[in-house]
């Protein structure tokens, strides 16, 4: 595994894998305050055009490496996380 890095420097497009090695998607945005360093979670997509990202907490969120974030859960439990819901904006 190379070098762990902050949530800070993940970008869009990154490989999501789930604790069993397997890729279950890509970084569609990541949630929180960088300013406050509070980190929240991943929109996590297929990559598919209709496919609805999926919202995984920062809880679930294990090592994170150079085009990688590695979750703590099985594709299953990853299967049954909710659809991401974009905030309102004023």
């Amino acid at each position: 595994m190379a070098d762990p890095v902050a949530w800070t420097v993940v970008e869009r497009g990154w490989a999501v894998t789930a604790s069993d090695g397997s890729e279950v998607g890509k970084v569609n945005e990541v949630l929180g305050d960088p300013e406050a360093d509070i980190f929240d979670g991943l929109a996590v997509g297929a990559g598919a055009v209709l496919d609805r990202p999926r919202y995984v907490p920062s809880e679930q969120v294990g090592a994170i490496e150079v085009g990688t974030v590695h979750l703590t859960i099985d594709p299953d439990e990853y299967g049954r996380q909710p659809p991401y819901v974009e905030p309102h904006r004023a």
